[in-house]
């Protein structure tokens, strides 16, 4: 075959074999991959320059839509599953360790420290949720003093940095710290699913694919403490209908959690919370790093 020109069948192999002997060895790797892919997708269904120059528009558009606040490309990369293989392949977990999930775009750095059985649900919106548990490591024991950077969306399905001047803010997020037994909790809300934003080119996408919007109901956590892995993870409530029809795809079934609703009001009042409310006990894994 002579790769100076370009043919249809060896179309892929001729851009591949233009790339110089002082190349980087894993831009290549990355780029080869990628043109083999590309090709192929091209090749499959054969698009149209009309429904090529479509494509191009899309993308184009999607970067004009990118901001200091939204970036269309990561919510694009979430609805095509992209953003949770990437976080799948470089959080594998062989030793029982808590299972990750996206990060998403709501987290935000700085969040209040609060003294466990502190309440992070300053709008007041919601049933009220008792969250306990124990950070341990593989072999069951506890660690003392792991961080939890805790976040979710308040009732109305939005999260506090959505609502400016309207949530209180650091509303539904805080961090704790576990005691010497590894123990945590904090009292919250019982979170509520929410749509993704669905305003540009991934919204486009998912309304031509027939595809839903929604989140399922959640929680956020990052869980750290030195000499572990940490993992960015979620608890998700069993009884939303949304579970598997995520629109990120971020859904591990290891993460879905027994939410427990009580009327015992006996308990609330020991808890801190008013009945009727939703208990989960959770214990997050961690791995030595």
């Amino acid at each position: 075959m002579d790769r100076d020109f370009f043919t249809e069948r060896d179309s892929e192999a001729v851009v591949i074999s233009r790339s110089g002997p002082k190349a980087e060895p894993r831009v290549k790797e990355i780029v080869d991959s990628l043109v083999r892919h590309l090709h192929a997708v091209v090749k499959e269904p054969e698009p149209t320059l009309d429904e090529w120059l479509a494509a191009i528009s899309f993308l184009t558009r999607t970067g004009k839509l990118c901001t200091d606040w939204r970036q269309e490309f990561i919510l694009l990369s979430d609805v095509l599953g992209i953003s949770m293989l990437v976080e799948t392949i470089n959080n594998r977990k062989t030793s029982g360790e808590t299972e990750s999930t996206v990060l998403g775009p709501f987290h935000v750095a700085g969040a209040p420290h609060y003294d466990n059985g502190a309440n992070i649900c300053r709008d007041g919106k919601g049933t009220p949720l008792f969250v306990s548990g124990r950070v341990l490591d593989t072999e069951d024991k506890p660690i003392a003093g792991a961080s939890l950077d805790v976040w979710q969306a308040n009732d109305d399905g939005f999260y506090d940095v959505q609502q400016k001047g309207t949530q209180p803010d650091n509303n539904l997020r805080g961090i704790f710290t576990s005691d010497r037994d590894g123990r945590f909790h904090f009292r919250s809300a019982y979170p509520h699913y929410y749509p993704i934003p669905a305003d540009g080119t991934a919204g486009d996408l998912l309304r031509a694919l027939d595809r839903d919007q929604y989140r399922p109901a959640h929680i956020h956590f990052i869980v750290s403490a030195p000499g572990f892995r940490p993992v960015t993870t979620h608890l998700f409530t069993p009884d939303c209908p949304w579970l598997k029809k995520d629109a990120v795809f971020g859904v591990k079934q290891s993460l879905i959690a027994d939410f427990r609703k009580s009327n015992d009001a006996v308990l609330a009042k020991a808890l801190g919370v008013t009945a009727p409310f939703y208990e989960v006990a959770w214990d997050f894994i961690l791995g030595r790093a």
